[in-house]
């Protein structure tokens, strides 16, 4: 193999590609980089196997070829490197680096030990705008479990229709929803993708109009075409919980507030929080919502917020219910308009939270039981 590319087009593809790159030491290929000549194009791929990259740059190819090099070893070296023409060359077991007063010889591994991925996406797949994507998967990320020992909690569950597409997330405590009108299957669809790389999805379609994506069922893995890229992740087994028994149905109290000034209330309350197990506690009364927190260590704060409030009987002591309060500023943060409504039915009920103004949009949040 022997091909010229450029330092700032090869640098960028590095930097990607080497986060899904892996240190497993039962398979040291996959500390590597594969480097592929394709055509007029040089393919550039990494794999640990749960996820794969694989992005096409071009380049002039003089001589075809492949071979593996060490991730870490040539993402460092090429993104030091000043930006302009180089020239990358095999020989034997090694990689040759040539640029403006540089020179490396680079040791690595024979291409054909490196896992078999997907390099070319097909057509006929599911094309999903990617402000929409990225707006979807903000709002429903934050939820996803981080506790391995129940692995579907540890993904995104993705229903796919003829008319939409639905996003659910959840961690046992708190759940998110997202639909949005692009569908494509004929029959429903429904498959568990894991957090990491959808965060990934989020970074590498920031820059492209679209995201394409097909579901392998054969292989358990689901495909994304973005720009010269393609992911492949593969899909987490089990049953993911059923949802839609969680979300409530009986809501009688309806409190609708400005999202900053909320925002700011749970971020005082807080301060005094973090000493007590991060429970805040959310006062309902008429025309307002009083958010308060207490510190046996550090004292307490208590703010009130002007809200409109329908469905509240009339109560010397209002709706009383309790939350943590990350929880809570999760949901604010990840919301982009201007007020929240919060649902409520029992303090001990879930409560649901919707952003006002985007109805395919809903989280729901189990309360903190309160001691009598």
């Amino acid at each position: 193999m022997k091909v010229q590319v450029l330092q700032e087009n090869i640098s960028k593809t590095l930097l990607v590609c080497s986060r899904f790159a892996s240190s497993r030491v039962q398979l040291p290929v996959l500390a590597n980089i594969l480097l592929k000549t394709d055509k007029n194009k040089l393919l550039i791929a990494a794999t640990n196997l749960e996820i794969s990259i694989a992005t096409s740059i071009g380049a002039k190819v003089i001589k075809e070829g492949e071979i593996t090099v060490p991730a870490r070893v040539i993402t460092d070296l090429i993104t030091n490197l000043s930006s302009g023409q180089m020239e990358l060359e095999v020989e034997k077991e090694s990689l040759k680096i040539t640029a403006s007063s540089f020179e490396s010889s680079l040791l690595g591994m024979n291409a054909s030990d490196f896992p078999s991925i997907p390099y070319e996406f097909a057509l006929g797949s599911l094309s999903i705008p990617s402000n929409i994507l990225i707006y979807t998967l903000s709002s429903i990320l934050f939820a996803v479990s981080s506790d391995e020992t129940r692995p579907t909690l540890t993904g995104v569950l993705i229903i796919l229709k003829e008319k939409e597409t639905v996003f659910v997330s959840t961690d046992g405590f708190r759940l998110s929803q997202k639909k949005i009108k692009v569908g494509s299957a004929k029959e429903e669809k429904k498959f568990i993708l894991p957090k990491t790389a959808l965060s990934e999805i989020v970074k590498l379609s920031s820059g492209a109009d679209s995201v394409n994506f097909s579901f392998k069922k054969t292989d358990n893995q689901v495909i994304f075409g973005i720009a010269d890229s393609v992911l492949t992740t593969r899909v987490i087994e089990g049953e993911f919980p059923d949802f839609e028994k969680i979300i409530p149905k009986d809501l009688k109290i309806k409190v609708i507030l400005d999202k900053e000034d909320l925002l700011r209330a749970v971020k005082l309350a807080s301060v005094f929080a973090k000493d007590a197990a991060n429970v805040i506690k959310l006062s309902v009364k008429s025309g307002s919502m009083e958010i308060f927190a207490e510190s046996s260590q550090s004292g307490s704060q208590r703010m009130r917020v002007d809200a409109k409030v329908e469905g509240l009987e009339s109560s010397k002591d209002g709706f009383l219910v309790a939350f943590n309060y990350r929880f809570l500023e999760d949901f604010l943060n990840a919301i982009k308009n201007d007020d929240v409504q919060i649902e409520f039915s029992d303090p001990n009920a879930p409560a649901l939270f919707l952003d006002s103004k985007d109805t395919d949009f809903l989280h729901i949040i189990m309360p903190v039981r309160l001691q009598a």
